[in-house]
């Protein structure tokens, strides 16, 4: 959808739909008095009514979870939608033909058109669904569907359908819908014939595959008869509706267990996806037709709500192309905040194959977690060298070290790094950690251009503090805290004062987990020298979430404490932070002088005795220059 929508238009819509009538779909509501209605909250757990509805103002308010807002926002929340989709849901409902603008196209078209190729894949659904069911040259369908484990309920369940193995069938009867023939052609339901348009789906298995607000976008078709010489698997081409890339089949039915569980699980097929849901494994969803990628993770992301104790678990076969599928999504695993796992069911059997061989509790079982994405991916590295030479362990640890050091957990990137040790068979374990530590710190501190991938998992966990702290709460008595504020202050409300030592300064500097936090925001806008005029627009949209973009606002609008906020000041504030990162960074050197003992590697006691002293020079200039010596 390019554009944005007209603002008019999006208040008429507000206007135009009730929010006790939309929010009654999801919930029971009673009289709570004072014109208001009362229910239980769908967005916590709650045994008494705390969720407050106002007809009158347009708005909703939980008072045990503080969710609230008007019927977009609740729309977007109940439902895991952007605003324009959410927006343009209720624009459905209430007749409102919305206007978009920077566009470049005639709106009101483009909105039309949208409605009609999703009404026109509805009734194919259905017309699909009818000829499994009751059409004799469905058998076929209904047998291969019976082999792997799906009764009628369960074909009824997921929509599978089929499509009869004649030219025209679906074409004629969205004819007589009123459909053009060149809407089915837009739609994919229909290609062009020698004659006029013809099925593109013919004598197959068909699979709804649905958007996440459970819409029909698109089918997923498959092979039954050997003289059908098209591809085993046949999907809806790309159209205004559907995006092959944008898709998870099962997502419209996985969503709210997704959300709920904050656990996904990845399969290969649309078969494994029926399997695990009638398993119960209800979080179960798979790629259509393309590998697990970027605009995949983003619709996970949002139902997950980037829960740092989130799971998401991949399966995939055991042979070579499904571990070559594993490695490809390890790529884009440091993009979750999730934790990410992978499982491989035994003798390499599917999702489908397994329930059929030992039934729903082996599914059930396969999928708890059990390798971390991360292990499975150090280890398929590993074996491709020969561990028994130097130079083999030494090539091993060189491809496998920057994986480790991606692990966004401190300690379990040392516990990884040792166990990575033990595989490869080095007895200097601390050599490896070493290796991977320092990994980590160049990946962090490189080039100060924006996080390196590995970097914005590491501090993706930061993301949650302000709103459930994972590390320790900020302390405005702390002197630390204090300045690492007052710091961040400056440069969001005076970035000229700051610049350019400010965009030197590692995310690490920032003690505080919320601050650090907003010192990534700043580097993944582009850094504070040479603020541009939508400088500050650009550190909050940068923000992971709404509690970070709130702590942006709080600090871009909260007073200097000083009288005169001038170079001098900023410098101090910007030496007082590093002077505090070089002493940690000291009591960190001694700590490993110490444990390396007289009896150390002298090559290595050199180096951090090299380091302390450097540092040492660094820290006595910053006390004797101040800003200077930055």
């Amino acid at each position: 959808m390019a554009g944005r929508i007209n603002d008019d238009d999006v208040k008429a819509v507000r206007d135009a739909v009730p929010i006790d009538a939309v929010v009654s779909e999801y919930l029971q509501l009673r009289n709570a008095g004072g014109g208001n209605l009362k229910g239980l909250c769908p967005f916590h757990d709650e045994k008494s009514p705390s969720f407050q509805v106002s007809p009158s103002k347009g708005l909703f308010h939980c008072f045990g979870c503080q969710e609230g807002g008007d019927t977009i926002a609740f729309v977007r929340k109940i439902d895991h939608l952007s605003f324009s989709e959410a927006v343009e849901r209720l624009a459905a409902t209430a007749g409102i033909t919305l206007r978009y603008e920077e566009g470049g196209y005639n709106p009101s078209h483009q909105r039309g058109e949208r409605i009609r190729l999703v009404e026109a894949h509805k009734i194919a659904a259905q017309f699909y669904i009818e000829q499994l069911g009751t059409s004799p040259e469905a058998e076929i369908g209904r047998k291969f569907l019976a082999e792997r484990g799906f009764d009628q309920a369960a074909a009824a369940h997921f929509g599978v359908g089929y499509s009869p193995a004649g030219w025209d069938h679906l074409t004629r009867f969205l004819r007589g819908k009123g459909f053009s023939d060149k809407e089915l052609t837009l739609s994919g339901l229909s290609q062009e014939g020698r004659r006029g348009p013809i099925d593109r789906f013919r004598g197959r298995l068909m699979w709804p595959i649905r958007d996440v607000s459970g819409e029909v976008v698109g089918f997923g078709a498959r092979k039954l008869r050997d003289d059908d010489n098209g591809p085993k698997y046949l999907n809806t081409p790309e159209t205004a509706i559907y995006k092959k890339s944008q898709v998870l089949y099962g997502i419209d039915l996985a969503k709210k267990d997704i959300a709920k569980s904050s656990r996904a699980v990845v399969v290969e097929g649309y078969t494994d996806v029926m399997a695990c849901h009638l398993a119960g494994v209800t979080t179960a969803i798979a790629t259509c037709g393309t590998a697990f990628g970027g605009d995949h993770i983003k619709i996970l992301r949002r139902l997950l709500m980037d829960n740092g104790s989130a799971r998401v678990i991949f399966t995939f076969d055991g042979d070579a192309a499904g571990q070559k599928a594993a490695l490809r999504a390890f790529e884009d695993d440091q993009k979750f905040a999730a934790e990410t796992y992978i499982a491989i069911a035994p003798d390499g059997m599917d999702p489908c194959e397994l329930r059929l061989a030992k039934g729903n509790e082996a599914v059930a079982d396969l999928v708890q977690p059990r390798t971390p994405l991360f292990e499975f991916a150090i280890r398929q590295i590993v074996q491709r060298y020969d561990l028994e030479t130097p130079a083999g362990r030494a090539a091993a640890l060189d491809e496998a070290a920057p994986i480790v050091a991606r692990i966004k957990n401190i300690a379990s990137q040392h516990e990884v790094a040792v166990q990575l040790a033990g595989i490869l068979g080095i007895l200097d374990t601390q050599f490896v950690v070493k290796r991977v530590a320092q990994l980590a710190r160049w990946a962090r501190d490189r080039g100060g251009k924006g996080p390196a991938p590995e970097r914005r998992r590491e501090y993706g966990e930061v993301q949650a503090p302000a709103a459930a702290p994972s590390g320790p709460a900020l302390n405005l008595r702390s002197p630390a805290h204090r300045t690492e504020r007052e710091l961040l202050k400056l440069a969001l409300q005076y970035p000229q004062l700051v610049s350019p030592a400010f965009d030197a300064y590692g995310v690490d500097e920032f003690t505080a987990p919320p601050y650090a936090a907003v010192r990534q925001c700043v580097m993944d806008a582009g850094g504070a020298t040479d603020a541009p005029s939508d400088y500050l627009p650009a550190v909050m949209e940068s923000a992971p979430n709404d509690t970070v973009r709130a702590l942006v606002t709080e600090l871009a609008v909260e007073a200097i404490h000083a009288r005169v906020v001038d170079e001098a000041y900023a410098g101090e504030q910007l030496v007082a932070v590093r002077r505090r990162a070089v002493d940690r960074r000291l009591l960190d050197i001694q700590g490993t002088l110490a444990r390396l003992g007289q009896n150390g590697d002298p090559e290595r006691l050199a180096a951090v005795q090299n380091e302390l002293w450097v540092l040492q020079q660094y820290g006595q200039a910053l006390r004797n220059r101040g800003a200077e010596a930055l």
